[in-house]
């Protein structure tokens, strides 16, 4: 209502102002008979100052002359002022003052009303930064998402009957064995390809499960992959759990950065996930599985973010040393070799002062510092990044990275 009242005020007072602006512009006759009347006070004037002596007859005939000069012209710009049958400027100048009122009060709600947003509220960083948090600590179950979009599912793709047996077959056996690590992937992958998603997760958590401490970045990732894909393309608390732990082992992992920067953007947090996705489509082949979605969804997630941003093309070479680079590495002396190191540390450092970047940057950056021994730049990038990533799956990247650097506990 507050809104309402003051916007009404603002509109209400331009129109007004514009509005005696035109009127004063129209009534310019109503000015010169003015000064018709004020010229024939000064004639009379000067007839009394005649008569008391004040001025001398001279003085009075220059003053009578003068004066008359002035009463003729305005009296002559009085009459052409209201020339017009029945006072047309003064109604054309009325209308016109409606008009522009109109115009300024109809006109301002009605674009608000197209463009703008009636009825919502304020929204400060603080506050928007708090329902993103929110929306991600609220955000529907594995269970819940994957139940929501069963309505929804795709078609699965048509198999013949020999291999809907086999896999069958391949069901039936793994069943009675639950510790076959080669029959549980199998399972998934074949589970997957028959778009039975939700069952393939249920294998793939077994091959996590037999796995324990030996399981990769790549099976989380698979395992978080196919949790999406089950949800329909939602991000789960689950998901998001698997992908923590695929990029606790490997920061460099494109399918959990990809999915950390889509749960970025399904929370609210569109300035994240354009931070991780620009730097992960940046440093990506072009046919790397996660760069198609990334190049549909990133042009409007950088206009929620407010940046500016224009999509490489796709034969842009990838961001960052280069498979020659890093055999041309081998081949050098200790000297040379840390002198590269530390001119690619130098250029990441920049790069992410200035331009910012996803977890895994920051991890590297940490990790870099630790092993060019300092230890001091290494706990500074790893205290600026705790303000940078508040969210806990973005720091688990880091915080392993500021471990090994010796700079966090």
């Amino acid at each position: 209502m507050m809104f309402w009242i003051v916007s009404g005020a603002m509109a209400g007072l331009v129109a007004l102002l514009l509005v005696l602006a035109i009127l004063r512009r129209g009534g310019a006759d109503g000015s010169a008979a003015f000064d018709v009347q004020v010229y024939r006070d000064q004639l009379k004037e000067v007839e009394r100052d005649l008569a008391r002596g004040v001025i001398s007859d001279s003085e009075a005939e220059q003053i009578r002359i003068e004066v008359s000069r002035r009463l003729l012209e305005a009296d002559r710009a009085a009459a052409e002022g209201g020339a017009a049958p029945d006072g047309a400027p003064r109604t054309l100048s009325a209308v016109m003052a409606g008009l522009v009122a109109l115009a300024v009060a109809g006109g301002g709600l009605a674009l608000y009303a197209r463009v703008g947003a009636p009825g919502y509220l304020d929204l400060p960083l603080a506050a928007r930064l708090e329902m993103a948090e929110e929306a991600r600590l609220n955000r529907p179950s594995q269970a819940q998402a994957e139940a929501d979009a069963a309505g929804e599912a795709m078609p699965r793709p048509e198999a013949d009957a020999a291999y809907l047996d086999l896999v069958e077959q391949l069901r039936t056996a793994v069943a009675d064995r639950p510790d076959d690590l080669q029959g549980h992937m199998l399972l998934a992958r074949h589970e997957a390809a028959l778009g039975r998603f939700d069952a393939a997760h249920r294998a793939q958590a077994r091959v996590l499960a037999i796995k324990g401490d030996a399981a990769t970045a790549a099976d989380y990732s698979d395992y978080a992959d196919l949790l999406v894909l089950a949800a329909g393309g939602f991000v789960s608390p689950e998901a998001e759990a698997a992908v923590g732990e695929a990029l606790a082992r490997d920061p460099a992992n494109g399918t959990a950065r990809y999915y950390s920067g889509l749960l970025a953007a399904q929370t609210g947090r569109a300035d994240v996930a354009f931070r991780i996705w620009r730097a992960l489509l940046e440093a990506s082949p072009p046919d790397a599985p996660w760069v198609p979605p990334i190049r549909v969804q990133i042009l409007p997630l950088s206009q929620v973010a407010g940046v500016d941003y224009v999509l490489p093309p796709l034969d842009a070479p990838p961001v960052g040393p280069t498979a020659e680079d890093i055999e041309a590495a081998e081949d050098m002396s200790p000297a040379a070799r840390m002198e590269m190191i530390r001119g690619m540390v130098s250029g990441l450092s920049e790069r992410l002062a200035t331009e910012g970047g996803p977890p895994e940057d920051w991890a590297r950056l940490i990790r870099a510092y630790g092993v060019l021994g300092r230890r001091d730049a290494a706990a500074a990038i790893w205290a600026e990044a705790q303000e940078v990533f508040p969210d806990d799956i973005n720091r688990v990247p880091i915080l392993r990275a500021a471990r090994d650097a010796g700079v966090a506990q």
